[in-house]
C-alpha cells in the first residue's frame, strides 16, 4: 500500500475547513437549548443585543478563518505559515470566551476539538521550515 504524502497547504486548509464545521454547527444546535428562539426573537443573545452592529461584528470574526481555508492554499509559503500561526492563536482564547454564560456540553465538547485543530494548524505550520520537500 503506498501513502500519498500530502502538501502542508492541503493539510491546514482542511484543519480550517474542519474548525468552519464546529464552528458553525455549534451555533446551529444551540437553536435546540430551550429558550434560545425565544430570546432571539426578543433580540438578546446571551447578554448582548442583536443589532446591525452585532451581526457585521459576528459575520466578520467568523469570516476571518472562513478566508483561511482559501488564503492556506493560496498564500505564498513564507506568509501562508506566519498568517496561520497568527490567526491560529489569536482564535483560541476567542473560542474559549465562546463558553461564558451557559454552555452546555456540545459547547464544551467542541471548544475542545476546535482547540485541539487550532493547535494542530500552529503546530503544522511553525513544523513547516522543517519538513523535507516543503519549500518556504
Amino acid at each position: 500500500m503506498v501513502d500519498i504524502k500530502v502538501n502542508v497547504k492541503l493539510k491546514l486548509a482542511s484543519l480550517w475547513a474542519s474548525f468552519m464545521f464546529l464552528y458553525i454547527y455549534v451555533d446551529y444546535f444551540a437553536l435546540y437549548m430551550p429558550s434560545k428562539i425565544d430570546d432571539i426573537t426578543k433580540g438578546k443573545i446571551f447578554v448582548f443585543d442583536i443589532t446591525q452592529g452585532f451581526i457585521f461584528i459576528a459575520l466578520f470574526l467568523a469570516t476571518i478563518p472562513i478566508l483561511m481555508i482559501f488564503l492556506s492554499l493560496a498564500l505564498p509559503a513564507k506568509t501562508n505559515r506566519l498568517t496561520n500561526i497568527i490567526v491560529a492563536i489569536i482564535h483560541i482564547p476567542y473560542m474559549l470566551f465562546n463558553l461564558a454564560g451557559e454552555a452546555w456540553l456540545h459547547m464544551y465538547f467542541a471548544a475542545a476539538v476546535e482547540v485541539v485543530l487550532l493547535c494542530l494548524i500552529i503546530r503544522y505550520a511553525y513544523k513547516w521550515s522543517q519538513l523535507k520537500n516543503e519549500k518556504l
